[in-house]
């Protein structure tokens, strides 16, 4: 039995539903405490294996936690407790990429995590997780192939810049992050990422291309961002996401 873990958040807030359509499914919810604070998740029991959605931002009522609110202790304490083989992060990005634009899904390769916000299980003792390659190659390579054969084309060596949100970046910020390497930027990856390499837990992190990052829409550098766009477009791409959640029980 194969346990994919999944943290989601914009675009994919019917992931679980898109489980729930499927005859050999079966849906139900866990609340797991933390001293953090306590984590939904839905667990799909799919023949012999078992899928962890956690959406990152627990939606309520209609409410989002806000991307600087999010307690990322408390979501990855809550999923590696699941005891999965493998977590895949799935995080909607702004691209700076003409090779990479809007309704694409690409693969990250390394983070650029400036922020200086501490993200860690051990504020008591000392420990230095190594972080040279941070995503597994396996589950890269395997994901590459179930995406280029649907959408054509895959950029899988993306950097990920990392900021706090929750508002979009001013077109000076992102050339910024251009000239540092940067190739899209999001809100949260770069604390996730740093909690699962304590883990020891195989990680793999899908990108989806949800806006032009601010100042890089082609022909048009002051065009705004709409969160409400972003969102649509981000979803857009579940079926490819799911396909690539399935697979990874083929290799684990």
């Amino acid at each position: 039995m194969t346990r994919v873990a999944v943290i989601c958040g914009t675009g994919m807030s019917e992931l679980t539903n898109d489980f729930r359509k499927k005859a050999d499914s079966k849906v139900s919810e866990l609340r797991i405490q933390s001293k953090w604070g306590e984590v939904p998740i839905f667990v799909i029991e799919e023949n012999e294996h078992r899928f962890f959605i956690l959406d990152r931002h627990h939606p309520k009522f209609g409410n989002r936690t806000p991307p600087h609110m999010i307690e990322h202790r408390a979501n990855i304490f809550a999923i590696s407790s699941c005891n999965p083989d493998i977590i895949m992060s799935v995080n909607s990005v702004g691209t700076m990429r003409e090779d990479f634009p809007p309704g694409h899904i690409g693969i990250s390769k390394d983070i650029i995590d400036l922020t200086q916000i501490p993200w860690t299980f051990y504020d008591d003792k000392v420990h230095h997780s190594d972080r040279t390659s941070i995503f597994d190659i396996n589950a890269v390579d395997y994901c590459y192939n179930i995406i280029d054969a649907t959408q054509g084309y895959v950029v899988r060596d993306l950097i990920v810049a990392q900021c706090i949100g929750p508002q979009f970046e001013t077109p000076s910020e992102i050339d910024v992050l251009v000239e540092l390497g940067a190739d899209v930027v999001g809100m949260t990856l770069g604390p996730e990422q740093r909690l699962i390499s304590e883990t020891n837990i195989p990680h793999v992190a899908l990108a989806c291309s949800s806006n032009w990052a601010a100042g890089r829409t082609p022909g048009l550098p002051l065009a705004e961002i709409d969160h409400n766009q972003v969102d649509s477009m981000a979803s857009s791409m579940r079926g490819k996401i799911l396909s690539c959640i399935e697979g990874l029980t083929e290799i684990f």
